[in-house]
Order: C-alpha cells, then structure tokens, then sequence
C-alpha cells in the first residue's frame, strides 16, 4: 500500500469516528507537500503503519502507554493548578500501548527531518542521555519557575508579544452550526458560569488538520479568554491494525499517569478534548524559539520528558534494563531509516 492509497483509506476510517472539515484536509494534503517534516507531522496514521517493519529489533520493546505521535514541536508550555509554567509533551491525541522504542525513534527521527543545526549523531545521544536520566531519577517535571534558566529562556521567548496571539484568535470568524457537545465542553471549562462568548473554528496543528476543533472567546475582567474542544478519534495505531474491535480513547489516561504537573484546563468530555488556550499555554513551534539556541540542551529535556510519560504505566528499571542490552547507536540507525522511509513517502506523495 502506498502514501496515496494509505492516506485515502485512513481517512476514511476516520469519517466513520468523527465528522471531518473537507477545506481543512485539503489545506493538510497541501502542508503535506511542503517539505518532508511537516509531511511527518501530518502522517502518523502512515508511521504506525510501517515503523515495526522498517525498524526491525528496534520495534521490540517493553510496551508502555506511549505518546505515539511524537516530534519535536509536540511540546509546549501551560501553567498548573498553583499557575507555574510548566512544560512537556503538549498533545496526545495518538496515545496507545506501544514499544516505548517508538516515542524515542520518531522523536530522534523528527530531529533529524527538522533539519535542526547540531550533528545527528549528538542529537540522537542527548536524546537517550535525558531519557535514561529521567528514569534515574524516577521522573521529575519541568517546573521553568525557579529550575530550568536555559530551557525557560526558550520557551518563554514567543512570550513577548501576546497581542499577537490575541489578534489572531479574534480575527478567526465566528461559526453559526457548532455541536452541542463541543458548547457544552466549552462552557463547562470557561471561568464563570453563564458567560456569552463568541464560537470559531480553528485551523491550527498537522496531525489532527481536518477534525472539528471549536474556540470558544469571551472578554473577561479585562481581558481574553479562550477555550478550545477539539473533537478525538481512537489512535491511528488501531486503523493500522486493521481498526477491528472496539478503540477506547487514552488520552485522559496517559494525562493523568505520567510524571507531570497537570494543566488543570485540561479534560477529555465525551469526544471531546478541552483545554486553556493563552500565549503561555499552546505548542511551541521550532521558528518561535529564538536563533540563539542550545539544541542539545533542548532536546535532552525531550528525551527526559518523553521518560516522564513512559513511567506512568512502567517501571523505570525494566526500561533501564532494556536500554542497557541495547547495541551502540541503535536510535541513530533506526532513525535514519525511518527518515528514509519518510523522505520516499513524502517525495511519492508531493510528486502527486
């Protein structure tokens, strides 16, 4: 099965869970085109498909509830219940019980198709150097309050101008036919009761491009607030085992399990996943990190966060055992060849 044919019967599994917005697949197929990570970002239905097969022993692992859909600009920040600034892994709408191997091998393998300007070989070895650190240490959450300067100084570097982030929220128009689930989701999240807001649709990620996703925007006490409930399918690892049997949804599982200081604004309702959307509470993209950046130091915090989540739901000495009998450069091979299979599906799927 090729790109084209695994996109088209993807999809159309998917229909059969949630409503799909035609205009918004097409603009998905067309960042699809763009360049070879964004093509990753949108295609992990096309990964879960493939990578045990090219990845070999790499694919055999200790299964853990796992990220699925991991890369480099699934991280982002968002405050906890006493309102530090926290960051981690942003989303987990492809949450599943998988080899932990896969969180770690896609991750390396976005690095590597994200051009990012430190060698390969380093990226892939700060990589497992966080991970394995996490799980020395059984865990641990980046608070960037009072630990963390280098990392909180890129994070917080998109934070300097949020009236931009405002103005484009306001300047989305407002939708007249909004689910009454996706309402009341919404409703249920806003600060007060009884609060009139003003409903948007949404264009925003890669991966989820084409499912309803819903913001709900009111003034406040003097300010903005927002609210999105994007609407949830059962992981594409599930179609990739021929999407037989029933698919329960994990993202609220994987939430609550891992080593993590929780965003309290965000719920799984029904289909539906609702969160707090503010400059400091969104995904951070590579573009909004500043030039001056220490790569290495970045993704070594990945590499201990994706251990975070892996430890809720396993022993951190099985992983340390398991990484242990792994051979030398085991990350670094079985991600290039998962950048070559990406690279081929993506050159097959710009050419048309």
């Amino acid at each position: 099965m090729n790109i084209v044919r695994a996109t088209q019967r993807y999809e159309a599994w998917l229909g059969k869970h949630l409503t799909l917005i035609e205009r918004d697949l097409e603009a998905k197929h067309e960042a699809m085109r763009s360049a070879a990570f964004p093509f990753l970002r949108a295609t992990y239905y096309r990964w879960a498909q493939t990578w045990q097969k090219t990845c070999g022993p790499a694919a055999r692992a200790p299964r853990v509830l796992a990220v699925g859909d991991l890369h480099v600009e699934n991280f982002g920040t968002w405050r906890d219940i006493e309102g530090r600034l926290i960051w981690g892994v942003n989303d987990f709408d492809e949450a599943w019980n998988l080899p932990y191997t896969n969180d770690l091998i896609r991750l390396a393998t976005s690095a590597l198709l994200a051009k990012m300007s430190c060698e390969p070989a380093e990226a892939m070895a700060a990589i497992l150097k966080g991970y394995a650190d996490s799980l020395a240490a059984g865990g641990r959450p980046f608070v960037l309050a009072e630990h963390h300067p280098v990392l909180r100084g890129m994070a917080i570097h998109r934070l300097h101008e949020p009236e931009k982030f405002w103005d484009k929220l306001h300047g989305l128009n407002a939708c007249d036919a909004v689910p009454k689930g996706a309402m009341k989701a919404i409703g249920r999240m806003m600060p007060e009761r009884g609060m009139e807001w003003k409903t948007v649709h949404r264009m925003a990620g890669l991966g989820s491009l084409g499912r309803e996703r819903y913001v709900g925007l009111a003034d406040w006490r003097g300010g903005s607030v927002a609210r999105e409930a994007k609407a949830l399918a059962p992981s594409a690892c599930i179609w990739a085992m021929d999407g037989g049997g029933t698919a329960p949804i994990l993202y609220q599982k994987i939430v609550d399990s891992a080593v993590r200081c929780r965003d309290p604004f965000v719920r799984l309702q029904k289909r539906w996943i609702v969160r707090r959307l503010a400059p400091d509470c969104s995904r951070i993209e590579l573009s909004a990190l500043p030039e001056e950046r220490d790569e290495l130091r970045l993704l070594h915090a990945m590499g201990f966060e994706t251990a975070n989540v892996h430890l809720g739901s396993i022993a951190a000495r099985k992983l340390a055992a398991d990484l242990r009998r792994r051979p030398r450069n085991w990350l670094y091979r079985a991600a290039r060849e998962m950048e070559k299979a990406v690279r081929a599906d993506y050159e097959e799927w710009a050419a048309g």
